[in-house]
């Protein structure tokens, strides 16, 4: 029979507790570190640079990929092997989604630059020269959508209000369109292009957006990253005279963006060959994965169980990350006649004591968070040379400016030069 212990939480008795935990918080930090694995594998079988990626919603292995050739591949994620192909295209594939049911595919070629399908319906939207809405049964538009004369680059649907759309165009505009009304809505135009939005699943009102010019981007040896925002920005369709939230850490354009299922972080893909994680609400990275043999990232996924990242990049590789670095992986091992033949990564399945001191390690961790040592372990990130050295000029560039703007004010009039919010400085106007 088990003896109940009583003990005495009394803090004159135990005058080393908060020393006992420190060292605790600092061991549960640099472990993280030292079990930061987050590389899983490379899918590979592609002969051109990856253009674009899609969920299957009904399928939780299962990824779609599209490259600049023409191929689309339907991958397993678990075995990072190829299931199948869907030849068609004979120039490069521009965009891919996925019906809400998993059973129809839905690719856009070289006439649109991005397709995406409604969260729960029969219509799917294409952009290119203009906004159409097509629906499965029709070999005609439904509906047709145009404001202004640039190229519209991306399109995605809200996901919890299937006849709401938001779009980007070449001409550095972000529209919003209502499928109710058969009209716009509202129309920012910003001061740099928008390469990609994605709207929070949990939180349907918002949405972030990813800056940077892809035509006057240049390789990083180069050191060229003075003109461009390579900033994400968050915003609420309601209120869209400033941002909620900045989200910066790039150094390149940012080209893909991606929420998780619980709509509290979300993945983007720079031309910096790197790939970030950040809190909905967090103003820098909380992760940068990247590998020696990455190149340009184009595109990038959350996984349906929000488990994993997937990116494409122009090296025509498709490669799987963990969402968390340091989170445990076992083998599943399958056997066919007496023989392995394939070894299958999944995450573990703690044991309730296990899972315990896991969550004590990251409560004591969070506590003693905003301590130097603790602090400085937990957000140090190595960082590639290039990347590093383009960070530290974009820093010298920005205060620079930032002296620049404050000496002009310090010489001029008293209230000549008014001070704009950063959340404000890339909207010039709003066009409802």
């Amino acid at each position: 029979m088990c003896q109940r212990v009583f003990r005495n939480f009394d803090p004159s008795l135990r005058t080393q507790e908060k020393a006992v935990e420190y060292v605790r918080a600092l061991n549960a930090a640099k472990m993280e570190k030292i079990f930061a694995r987050p590389f899983v594998g490379a899918m590979d079988g592609h002969i051109d640079s990856v253009s674009c990626m899609a969920k299957n919603p009904n399928h939780l292995k299962g990824i779609f990929s599209g490259s600049m050739d023409g191929d689309i591949r339907l991958w397993d994620i678990a075995s990072r092997r190829t299931i199948c192909q869907f030849p068609g295209h004979q120039g490069a594939v521009r965009g891919l989604t996925a019906s809400t049911d998993g059973h129809i595919l839905v690719s856009c070629g070289t006439d649109c630059t991005a397709v995406d399908h409604q969260c729960d319906g029969n219509l799917f939207a294409t952009a290119g020269a203009q906004v159409d809405i097509w629906d499965h049964n029709r070999s005609q538009p439904v509906n047709s959508f145009e404001w202004g004369k640039d190229t519209v680059i991306s399109v995605r649907f809200n996901p919890g209000e299937p006849n709401v759309l938001a779009t980007s165009a070449n001409d550095r505009s972000i529209a919003i369109y209502d499928l109710r009304m058969s009209s716009p809505t509202t129309k920012l135009i910003m001061r740099t292009r928008t390469n990609s939005i994605s709207w929070n699943p949990m939180e349907p009102m918002n949405f972030t957006a990813t800056f940077g010019s892809l035509f006057s981007q240049k390789s990083l040896i180069h050191g060229s990253v003075a003109n461009e925002d390579c900033s994400c920005y968050s915003y609420d369709a309601r209120k869209l005279d400033e941002a909620k939230c900045v989200h910066k850490d790039h150094v390149s354009a940012v080209m893909d963006i991606d929420y998780s299922p619980t709509g509290r972080e979300f993945v983007t893909g720079s031309y910096d060959r790197t790939i970030r994680i950040f809190q909905y609400n967090g103003g820098h990275s909380r992760e940068i994965y990247h590998t020696k043999r990455m190149q340009r990232v184009f595109c990038v996924k959350f996984s349906c169980d929000g488990s994993y990242v997937i990116s494409g990049s122009d090296d025509a590789n498709l490669r799987l990350w963990k969402a968390n670095a340091s989170e445990q992986l076992g083998v599943i091992l399958l056997y066919q006649s007496g023989c392995i033949i394939t070894r299958i990564p999944t995450l573990l399945q703690l044991l309730p004591r296990e899972r315990k001191n896991h969550e004590y390690r990251e409560a004591v961790k969070n506590r003693y968070k905003h301590l130097p040592e603790v602090k400085r372990i937990v957000r140090h990130r190595h960082l590639l040379k290039p990347i590093f050295k383009a960070s530290a000029l974009r820093r010298i560039m920005i205060d620079a400016e930032r002296k620049k703007d404050e000496r002009r004010r310090a010489h001029s009039a008293p209230g000549s030069i008014p001070r704009e919010s950063i959340r404000k400085k890339r909207i010039i106007k709003e066009i409802e």
